[in-house]
């Protein structure tokens, strides 16, 4: 990472303004922040949320014409870029709104050309409300795939990290009865040289990369299944092959504490809850959400848009400061602290 690259601003996109977005980044402002930050949302939905925190003495909104006019001492100051229509003054909290939905996807998506052109030094993301965004016309089933499409990005992955593990998905948003078909030699290996690069941007030298079994028991010998024998352990010889350190298939049921143990570095799991569950139950207050593969960092958040807490004052910011500091470390070649 050059130095003029790490001198750019991070870029935190509003997300869903009907939900805890605007509240969690007004939060992380008025924490203060080491670096330059842009955020891409709405300045009066950020006012009026200054406004009901109490925070008017200690912060305030500024409007940019674009995103490298952030200011370099930006104490108290929020930063913002917004080029999409303003919000309605009284959009609700807690209520979804196709509108607040649109929003969150054309933020996203004109953080992403900044980003690509090389204005930002990472993305971070707020949450969206899917259901909201398909209601503004952006049909897309989350975050990832609107990254993947918009940047051209054929080969990605979704990567879920706390302090005590890190996972990364074969597959994300599907039925879980289409998942076999789509545990292939190409995805597999794919995703396996995806978590090797995920771990040495995270500033490990020598990644253990774990591989869970798609069945129970990891198939017990083609017993419940032969994905493990006819996909998953070809792709795991080939990732070996290529200097990969990568190992299994492991049995699901008990990869996941292995790794926690720290007997390795990174778990690849087959679906999208095998992955999920394991991280999330260890708390969702320090997960990050890591999109590996696109051609800049982008962390976001490990929970939703809290519908049911919005505009109540009482969002904890933790996950999006976990975020912050992750793309912060990403962008510098060092592990967060």
């Amino acid at each position: 990472m050059s130095s003029h690259t790490s001198s750019l601003p991070v870029g935190i996109t509003l997300g869903d303004a009907a939900g805890i977005g605007p509240e969690i980044i007004v939060k992380l402002h008025a924490e203060g922040l080491p670096a330059p930050t842009v955020v891409y949302g709405d300045a009066g939905v950020l006012r009026a949320t200054i406004a009901a925190l109490g925070l008017q003495e200690r912060l305030r909104v500024q409007e940019l014409s674009a995103a490298d006019d952030v200011p370099l001492n930006g104490a108290g100051i929020i930063a913002v870029h917004n080029r999409w229509q303003p919000l309605p003054a009284d959009l609700a909290p807690g209520r979804l709104s196709p509108q607040a939905g649109r929003g969150a996807y054309e933020y996203l998506c004109h953080a992403i050309d900044d980003a690509g052109a090389g204005r930002l030094r990472a993305i971070v993301t707020a949450p969206l409300n899917k259901k909201a965004m398909q209601a503004g016309g952006a049909d897309y089933p989350g975050h990832t795939e609107i990254l993947a499409e918009r940047t051209g990005t054929q080969h990605y992955a979704m990567m879920l990290a706390n302090p005590e593990l890190r996972v990364i998905l074969v597959t994300i948003h599907m039925a879980l009865a289409e998942v076999p078909r789509h545990i292939t030699l190409e995805q597999e290996l794919t995703t396996l040289r995806l978590a090797d690069l995920a771990c040495r941007q995270a500033g490990l030298a020598a990644p253990r990369v774990a591989v869970a079994g798609l069945n129970p028991h990891a198939g017990e010998d083609g017993r419940f299944g032969r994905e493990e024998i006819e996909v998953i352990a070809p792709a795991i010889a080939q990732a070996r092959a290529e200097g990969i350190d990568a190992s299994g298939p492991w049995p699901g049921d008990t990869v996941f504490m292995r790794a926690r143990q720290g007997e390795f570095d990174i778990v690849v799991a087959q679906y999208h809850d095998q992955g999920l569950i394991p991280v999330k139950y260890l708390g969702i207050d320090h997960g990050v959400n890591v999109t590996v593969g696109l051609p800049f960092v982008r962390t976001s958040v490990d929970h939703g848009t809290a519908f049911d807490i919005a505009g109540r004052g009482i969002a904890d910011p933790r996950s999006l400061r976990a975020a912050y500091d992750m793309a912060l470390a990403m962008t510098a070649g060092q592990q967060p602290a």
